[in-house]
């Protein structure tokens, strides 16, 4: 939708310009000091500190902004693959007590990523965007989701506790059901998830303090097919997955939450829905407020400075600076074009906190780009899904 050129219409667009120069301000800050620190001899972790001392350049020195993070190769999972998981703790934070979280796994190794406040950081700034109408203070959470080692299940915990409640869970392995799915054992795929659903019900008929819930998409479908989730009590839905499509987000509200979703519609919201796209190495993007003109399109925004998500044409990659004495023999910078707003391309992340460096990132999702709003002023991605480049499709198994 076009606006007429208004005296309001150019205000409102001028202060969002204001804030959107300003949080690239901060960004460009950010990625000094975090630089700064990864690279410090006395701060960083032993993987960055080796990796610079095969630079022919002083990333501390020469990295003044976000756009010059072009400077390092793009990120390879196969770094986070195995041990000495130690060598990525911060020298400056060493003693704190250390979580390891992983991610993916279901055939190979897992990727593994050190966590000692991050987690807690990251949920307690989501914390700041529900409603307290419907994700109640002091009330209790189920926790519809992976246990295990996976960052989730003690980030949805903490949230509870954060917020007052106490979190109740249940056993699901991911790894288990990719496995079913891969071998087209659906029957016990379907057993499996009955055994999780199973779970929860008793959960929720046990305690009735439970007002909240996180679910994945696929297993909040799942529990809506057995109860009424409004009729049980539940206020507040926080879902997230690596997908969800504006048909599903549609679906869910008009049908799984009984039409109790409509905030749109005074006074005839029952319950809220939040989503939130994320993994064991962002952290979590949260949603742009509802707005009836995006369609039931999701458009997430990522913690920025924490981590920036772009939306980057994977073809047009060319070198950004030579490496002399590279760590991957032939690494070089690598400078991917950002497509336009509203054109799709790969996910790109960007991870700068004091415990987890993570430059240039490319994400097995691919996403479309969207423009900054004025919740969140830096770009946004809707319609995540997996990436279709890749020539084995990707197995998203509960999520």
């Amino acid at each position: 939708m076009i606006l007429s050129p208004t005296p309001s219409n150019i205000a409102a667009g001028a202060a969002l310009a204001a804030r959107i120069a300003d949080a690239r301000r901060r960004l460009d800050e950010h990625t000094r000091e975090i630089v700064a620190w990864h690279f410090d001899p006395a701060s960083g972790a032993p993987f960055w500190i080796d990796f610079a001392n095969r630079l022919g350049w002083d990333p501390r020195r020469e990295i003044q902004g976000y756009d010059d993070l072009d400077r390092f190769p793009p990120f390879q999972d196969e770094w986070l693959r195995g041990g000495p998981v130690r060598r990525w703790v911060p020298r400056g934070l060493a003693g704190r007590p250390v979580c390891v979280f992983e991610t993916g796994g279901s055939t190979g190794v897992p990727k593994s990523r050190i966590n000692i406040d991050d987690f807690r950081i990251d949920y307690e700034m989501f914390s700041e965007t529900l409603d307290d109408a419907f994700f109640p203070r002091g009330s209790d959470w189920l926790m519809l989701g992976p246990s295990g080692p996976r960052r989730l299940r003690l980030a949805v915990e903490h949230l509870a506790q954060h917020r007052g409640g106490i979190c109740f869970g249940l056993d699901l392995d991911p790894r288990w059901v990719t496995k079913l799915i891969k071998s087209g054992r659906m029957d016990l795929m379907h057993e499996y998830k009955d055994h999780v659903i199973s779970q929860a019900l008793t959960i929720l008929r046990a305690h009735d303090n439970i007002r909240c819930l996180f679910a994945t998409p696929k297993l909040l479908e799942a529990l809506c097919d057995k109860i009424s989730i409004v009729k049980a009590g539940i206020t507040g839905v926080f879902c997230g997955g690596t997908s969800m499509t504006a048909q599903f987000y549609r679906f869910a509200c008009e049908e799984l939450l009984e039409g109790g979703a409509h905030w749109w519609k005074p006074g005839k919201k029952k319950i809220d829905f939040a989503a939130t796209y994320g993994n064991t190495l962002m952290g979590l993007a949260t949603h742009k407020p509802f707005d009836p003109a995006d369609n039931y399109s999701i458009i997430y925004h990522p913690p920025q400075p924490r981590a920036v998500i772009e939306i980057v044409d994977p073809a047009s990659s060319q070198e950004a600076g030579a490496w002399h004495a590279a760590p991957a023999p032939g690494s070089r910078g690598v400078r991917h074009r950002v497509v336009e707003y509203g054109q799709s391309g790969r996910v790109r992340l960007t991870t700068l906190t004091r415990e987890f460096f993570m430059p240039r990132f490319l994400e097995r999702d691919e996403a479309v780009r969207h423009a900054p709003c004025e919740r969140y002023p830096w770009d946004g991605a809707g319609d995540v899904r997996p990436f279709s480049g890749f020539a084995t499709p990707i197995v998203e198994g509960v999520y």
